[in-house]
């Protein structure tokens, strides 16, 4: 967590802790100070019932130390493909705004994306919108939710067969992946990639069709998934995929 005189960045993991911490950063700031440590027994001190203990360290940084942290920060970052500027792509993007993901928004259509868009997000409207995937980063991450049955497929096919997108996700019923599996099949994708689709995407749970509901749901799971590549355990199998979106 970065404590600066205007405010914080990051957390500890909040609560009477993390305050504390807050107010030994800013002592330090005011005092000239280098560094300093704090020992909390989060029972005994700090009144709380998870127990431990747990020991900060406060260390006021340099210009190298922030840009050695922001280099850190932006290692851990992972590139999402967006595919679909519709009303869920539009509600999805505001979500995943709060996340660390890059967010690569495509649509082709004019006048698709709006006027204002989270800082975290690069558009793309290539005409080529499988070609987007050229030169993905390693442990990409892709949803495909067009407004087009034909270009989702056109799509999902191209994500299925590049090695960098660990992770694609698509919109629709349970239906729509059959007629999904069979095309790729009869397009030659191998078996063990189609049986790697998310479709439906979301978490379980949530039967609403609102796009704010799917949204929420759909970035449940991506966050889900980008935690369990982290660990080196991405698979679907390890997150729910009884989805609550349609087609």
């Amino acid at each position: 967590m970065l404590v600066t005189a205007e405010g914080i960045f990051g957390t500890i993991g909040g609560g009477t802790m993390e305050w504390k911490a807050i107010a030994e950063a800013q002592r330090l700031l005011l005092s000239g100070g280098k560094q300093s440590a704090s020992r909390y027994l989060l029972g005994p001190d700090l009144g709380q019932c998870c127990g431990g203990q747990v020991e900060v360290l406060t260390t006021v940084a340099d210009v190298a130390a922030l840009n050695a942290f922001a280099a850190e920060e932006q290692d851990e970052t992972r590139t999402l493909y967006l595919f679909g500027a519709g009303h869920v792509g539009r509600a999805l993007v505001l979500i995943l705004a709060q996340t660390p993901f890059h967010v690569v928004w495509c649509d082709a259509r004019p006048g698709a994306f709006p006027t204002a868009v989270p800082a975290n997000v690069s558009l793309r409207a290539d005409v080529d919108m499988p070609g987007v995937l050229t030169g993905a980063p390693e442990g990409s991450i892709a949803v495909v939710m067009t407004h087009s049955h034909a270009l989702d497929l056109a799509i999902v096919d191209a994500c299925l067969r590049n090695p960098a997108i660990s992770v694609t996700g698509l919109i629709g019923s349970a239906t729509k992946r059959a007629r999904f599996e069979k095309r790729l099949a009869e397009a030659g994708v191998p078996q063990e990639q189609i049986a790697g689709l998310i479709c439906p995407i979301g978490l379980g749970g949530i039967r609403s069709k609102r796009p704010d509901a799917i949204a929420i749901s759909t970035a449940a799971q991506l966050v889900a998934l980008d935690e369990s590549l982290k660990l080196g355990k991405a698979s679907p199998q390890n997150v729910s995929q009884s989805g609550s979106a349609a087609s």
